[in-house]
């Protein structure tokens, strides 16, 4: 039997080293990383770029998360191209900066492999460290698997420098981070085109007499406030746009959000991620056995598409939403998103929320399935409910 033909820029590569390889062809002037488990084979995959000559960009290793994303705002400040990458504690550790760098309008790229905070210890899967931070102005994507990262990263730096936004896109510890698959390489043509330099119309350097960060009075934080959100509520076109164009360069389609075999679905699964492939998987069975199941996955989670969630749901009886993560004391982050941007919408699903996969814990095809019987003799749920 013949082998199969793959694409001569096919490269069989973990979701970290399709990461750094979409920074490399992004080519970013200024790279401030520390390491830190699960993310450190980004930045020793881009030091042997490095070492190699193939990447070009002033690779920084500082004493912390923290001084990373310092120098990255700096960096940023006076118009470079700025990518760093960091997980769970790391990012933690850059909260306050974070804040930081949106205020000041940086254009920064952060990837973020999703992981289990402390206390108790632990490395596994699972997005309540990003989504803690849903809330500093950042753009927040997540990633499914290693192609889309690739593509999810060089579409980041298109969609942070038009907005004068920083953009931090996540996926799954090791489920994605550490699972080798094959990636398909774009031309550095393709990204050159596709990510053209944007002249920023405010940057930092000797001689412009400017300065950042400066006490103001309250007036101006209050408009800093209103720009600030005013641009974020722009990036759901600028994610949709960038989606469009990468396909016309690629092939490979990407958005806000993604449908999957929705049209006529009794009952549709909702998330983000690595467990959309499990989702994806069940709904695959479901249909074969006659039972109308579907998938939504979520690719931009700040700023929510809430008219496009809408309108995919619609004519949907049953949502099921899954969230691996848990905020004590509200449940599912995206369940309670959902509910909110669903609350007013004249025809919507019932919401089904469960925490399923918290801390990396396996979810399976069957139990999926099994759900998915379910749920059409279940009451909707005010409250996510554990995934047993």
């Amino acid at each position: 039997m013949n082998a199969p033909a793959f694409p001569q820029n096919m490269e069989l590569l973990n979701g970290n080293h399709a990461v750094a390889w979409a920074v490399r062809l992004a080519g970013p002037d200024v790279a401030p990383l520390y390491p830190i488990t699960p993310q450190t084979p980004i930045l020793e995959k881009l030091i042997e770029f490095k070492s190699a000559g193939d990447f070009d960009a002033e690779l920084l290793t500082p004493e912390s998360e923290h001084s990373a994303m310092a120098a990255a705002i700096a960096a940023s400040a006076t118009g470079a191209r700025v990518f760093t990458a960091t997980s769970s504690q790391g990012l933690m550790l850059m909260h306050e900066l974070l804040h930081y760098a949106s205020g000041a309008r940086t254009p920064i790229v952060l990837f973020n492999v999703n992981r289990t905070p402390a206390s108790p210890w632990g490395f596994w899967p699972d997005q309540i460290d990003s989504l803690s931070q849903r809330d500093t102005g950042w753009v927040q994507l997540y990633s499914e698997e290693p192609q889309e990262s690739l593509d999810m990263t060089i579409q980041a730096f298109r969609i942070a420098e038009t907005a004068n936004l920083p953009v931090m896109v996540n996926h799954d510890a090791f489920y994605v981070s550490h699972s080798v698959e094959p990636v398909i390489l774009p031309s550095a043509k393709t990204v050159s085109r596709f990510l053209p330099r944007q002249t920023r119309d405010i940057t930092l350097g000797d001689g412009s007499g400017r300065s950042m960060n400066a006490p103001v009075d309250q007036q101006s934080w209050n408009q800093s406030r209103r720009s600030l959100h005013t641009a974020m509520m722009e990036v759901e076109a600028l994610v949709t746009q960038a989606g469009q164009d990468w396909e016309a360069e690629t092939g490979r389609a990407t958005g806000p959000i993604e449908c999957y075999r929705i049209d006529g679905a009794d009952v549709v699964f909702v998330t983000m991620g690595s467990m959309c492939g499990t989702a994806r998987e069940a709904v695959d069975r479901l249909r074969a056995e006659g039972i109308k199941a579907g998938l939504l996955k979520v690719r931009l989670f700040r700023p929510l598409p809430e008219e496009l969630l809408r309108s995919a749901l619609s004519q949907i009886p049953h949502a099921v939403v899954l969230d691996r993560n848990c905020a004590p004391g509200a449940g599912g982050v995206l369940h309670q998103e959902l509910k909110s941007a669903l609350f007013e919408a004249a025809q919507s699903p019932q919401l089904h929320g469960y925490m399923a996969g918290v801390g990396g814990v396996s979810v399976s095809v069957e139990r999926l399935e099994a759900l998915a019987k379910s749920v059409p003799n279940l009451a909707p749920q005010a409250q996510s409910q554990w995934l047993e």
